[in-house]
Order: structure tokens, then C-alpha cells, then sequence
């Protein structure tokens, strides 16, 4: 690890699953963040490399590994550090109270930790509404009031220390539709049809989302009644000023990283495709991350990159709007990484300029 003191020291939680380790490789690369510690209750004192080989050659050797650490060295972390950068990617119904235990020590030591959360934990407003959508209690109610749900590209600043992160699938949707919605181009009751890759089913398998079961094949699931309608439906508004209605049918698709939305609707007044590619170009005119293509967009040219390419088609009456993201990226870890870089004063743009791999 670099010994460069300017560097904020950053912690990430629920340190064994894909998107930590998105995480954690987007963090190694970071010019002002520095890798202070990765949690795994399950397996303190292992290599973090041996969760993740493709970390392994810049995360040290023998005695110098990176090693997993327990929930109480990390809250030791936050007690001591000045200052942190907190990444949760644990498991939602997990990740609230582990936030709010790790920031009362943060907050009892009076050192200054920023959290991101990338679970659904602190994505709704109120705890009501996320019991609704996850059938259980929330592990933190009061301390929701100090989080903000947006994806970076629809909210200038966060007005709460804190940030949560919306989905995968909720992040291609809104890039897709909340133009559609603030220029007023469509009638507020949109479908969605979103295809995902096996990544974003996590890393443990289960039948009907492991690879093998999904490979050469394509199928629908939880037809629109999908839990990221409720999430999807909020951020919407609060991104547009219109409460839309969200017809969504996700889909699992044959590759395991990127997402593929389209988003239909009907026009609100007869216009053509080019003046669609041209709204929406002039609406994410300031968004660095933002591509507004003229022909369709491809999940290889994005994956394993922090860039969303969209296109549109209009015929007078509907409008379609695509839009493709790396879901461990761009859906994750590295919306959650321009939140950060915004929460620290960064550029927004910081660690996050890589091109997509291409050949995936």
C-alpha cells in the first residue's frame, strides 16, 4: 500500500462478493485513496488476494498480504483514523446497523467517516418503505434521515454526509428515463426491459442464477413486481418532479457483467430520433461518465468501465431509450466512487477513467 499521507484511508465492508472487489480494485487504483482495511467477519486473517486473485499481484506478498479484518478492528479503524472512507457492500439487512455501529464509534471519537452505501439499505426515506419492499425491519431508522439516494449524474451535492447508492438495474433505468420525464418528452407510465449479467446475482450460486443454468439461455424473472420498481419509482421523482409509473421485466442474461435497458413510452408531442439523441445529449451535457451514442449501444464497449453509453429511437408516437452499464461498476462500485469523490472534494472523475476492457 502507498505511504502517501495525503491519502484518505478508505474501508470496505462485506469484503468476499463481486462488488468488493470491484471496489477494492477501483480504491488500489485511486491517486487519493489509500486501502486501510476490508472486512470479512467470515474470514478474518486470510488474504484478500485468495478471495480475489485477479488483486492479488498489488496486494502484497507473505507477511506484507492484505489480510481480511474482523468488524472490531475495522471499528477500531474508525475510531482512530482522522479521517475515512467507508464502502458498505455487505448484504442488505446487514449493512444499516453494521453503518450505524461503525459511525457511533465515529462519531463518540469525533473522527470524520463518510460512508457509501452500496446495499439496499439506505435507499429508501423512511423504514416503512423499505420493510415494504424487503419484508423485515430496518436495521438503522433513525439513522436514514442522514442518507441521500441518487445516481451522481441527478443530484449536483448530496445534502446528507452520507450517500446511498441505487441499484444495478435502477441505475440504467433512471440514466434511461428521468430525461424522458424532466424535459417532459414523454407521458409519465414507462416499460422497462432490462437484461443482466450472472455477476449480479452474487457470488454464491443458486439455482436459476448460476452461470451454468443461465449460459445460452434468456428468460424473464420476477415480471413487474421486481423490488428496485419501488427504488426506481422514488429516485425518478426526485431526479424529475414527475411520479411515473414503471412497468419493469428483468431478464437474466447469458454473461456475467453489464446490464442492457430499454426504456418505451409514449410521446408527449410528435418528435423524430434525432432531436431525442440531441435532448438527451443536452440534458447529461455535464456528465462525464455519459455517452449519447447515434447507433445501439454495445455491453462490451462498457464493461469493467464507470461509463453508461445511451441511444434513443423515435417514430412520432413511442420513444425507446437504451442504455448500457457495467452492473459492478458503473450500477456499483464506481457510482458509489463518484459519490465518494464528491463527499471528499475530489474531482468527481478521480480513479474512475479507465476505458471498458473490450473482447469481454
Amino acid at each position: 500500500m502507498s505511504n502517501v499521507r495525503s491519502r484518505i484511508p478508505t474501508l470496505v465492508l462485506g469484503g468476499t462478493g463481486y462488488v468488493a472487489g470491484e471496489v477494492i480494485r477501483l480504491v488500489l487504483g485511486h491517486p487519493q485513496l489509500e486501502l486501510a482495511g476490508v472486512m470479512s467477519d467470515s474470514q478474518p486473517g486470510e488474504p484478500v488476494g485468495k478471495a480475489f486473485p485477479h488483486l492479488a499481484a498489488v496486494l502484497g506478498q507473505g507477511d506484507q498480504q492484505v489480510r481480511f479484518k474482523s468488524q472490531a478492528e475495522i471499528e477500531t479503524l474508525v475510531a482512530t483514523l482522522p479521517k475515512s472512507a467507508i464502502f458498505s457492500a455487505a448484504p442488505h439487512g446487514v449493512s444499516a446497523a453494521l453503518i450505524d455501529q461503525l459511525l457511533q464509534r465515529s462519531e463518540a471519537a469525533g473522527t470524520d467517516a463518510r460512508v457509501v452505501d452500496i446495499s439496499a439499505d439506505y435507499r429508501y426515506s423512511t423504514a416503512e418503505a423499505y420493510a415494504a419492499v424487503y419484508k423485515h425491519a430496518h436495521g438503522a431508522p433513525a439513522r436514514l434521515k442522514d442518507f441521500t439516494c441518487a445516481v451522481p449524474e441527478h443530484l449536483a451535492t448530496a445534502p446528507t454526509r452520507h450517500v446511498a447508492h441505487p441499484g444495478c438495474f435502477a441505475t440504467a433505468t433512471l440514466l434511461a428515463s428521468v430525461p424522458l420525464l424532466a424535459m417532459k418528452l414523454a407521458t409519465p407510465t414507462l416499460f422497462v426491459s432490462g437484461v443482466t449479467g450472472s455477476t449480479g446475482s452474487g457470488r454464491k450460486p443458486v439455482d436459476g442464477t448460476h452461470h451454468p443454468t443461465r449460459h445460452s439461455d434468456l428468460y424473464s424473472y420476477n415480471a413487474l413486481v421486481h423490488r428496485h420498481i419501488p427504488e426506481i419509482t422514488a429516485c425518478a421523482a426526485a431526479a424529475s418532479g414527475v411520479t411515473a409509473d414503471f412497468a419493469f421485466v428483468p431478464h437474466s442474461g447469458a454473461f456475467a457483467r453489464g446490464i442492457h435497458v430499454t426504456v418505451q413510452a409514449t410521446l408527449a408531442q410528435p418528435i423524430d430520433t434525432a432531436t431525442v439523441l440531441a435532448k438527451l445529449r443536452e440534458f447529461y451535457a455535464n456528465a462525464p461518465f455519459i455517452r449519447v451514442l447515434d447507433g445501439a449501444p454495445r455491453v462490451k464497449d462498457i464493461v469493467a468501465s464507470n461509463y453508461a453509453h445511451l441511444s434513443a429511437a423515435a417514430n412520432g408516437r413511442t420513444v425507446a431509450v437504451m442504455c448500457v452499464v457495467d452492473n459492478l461498476n458503473k450500477g456499483a462500485a464506481g457510482g458509489a466512487m463518484q459519490w465518494m469523490n464528491r463527499l471528499l472534494g475530489f474531482e468527481e472523475t478521480a480513479g474512475l477513467t479507465a476505458p471498458a476492457a473490450g473482447w469481454t
